[in-house]
């Protein structure tokens, strides 16, 4: 069962990033065409740009889904039975996704409205490409990025205490 929950949430994780990443490619492309394609060797023109995206949010994120799928897993061993584990597991990783959505929107709003107006001297320990157009965005993006895995850690937190809660209120009746 444990196996079975990792490997959903890994699914649900890749989906979750590649929405994230076809969102946020619409406010950056140059996030994806002077950072991530590179990153991710992805420069090759087989491939059309928003594919290149999908490639991207997927690989970038289903292997939080498969940590995060086995420690919710592991955790949920606590359950009486298996369908307990299973439906609790399964709300715990959607408040994890949830958590990590709005800690994800929340650094779009910081990225945007405070990190991106700072003086690009600020900025001399980032990787800023060279020719980059739109300096605000780029900066934006990249905020959203790093608060969304830090909201997956806290969404993981989440997720771990509402199943405690939930296996605790079984035992109390």
């Amino acid at each position: 069962m444990v196996f079975l929950i990792a490997g959903i949430a890994s699914l649900l994780a890749g989906i979750y990033g590649i929405l994230h990443d076809q969102i946020t490619y619409s406010i950056s492309p140059e996030y994806y065409t002077k950072f991530k394609f590179i990153q991710f060797k992805l420069d090759e023109e087989y491939y059309s740009i928003r594919e290149k995206v999908t490639i991207v949010g997927f690989l970038a994120t289903w292997w939080f889904g498969l940590f995060l799928g086995l420690i919710l897993g592991i955790f949920g061993l606590r359950h009486k039975d298996w369908k307990t584990m299973l439906n609790v597991s399964m709300t715990s990783i959607f408040i994890a996704l949830i958590v990590a959505f709005i800690t994800g929107i929340i650094g779009l709003l910081y990225g945007k409205f405070i990190v991106s107006n700072q003086p690009k001297s600020e900025f001399n320990h980032w990787y800023i490409p060279a020719h980059l157009i739109d300096f605000k965005n780029f900066i934006s993006v990249g905020s959203m990025h790093n608060f969304s895995y830090a909201g997956g850690i806290i969404g993981l937190i989440a997720g771990l205490i509402y199943s405690f809660k939930k296996s605790r209120s079984a035992i109390l009746q």
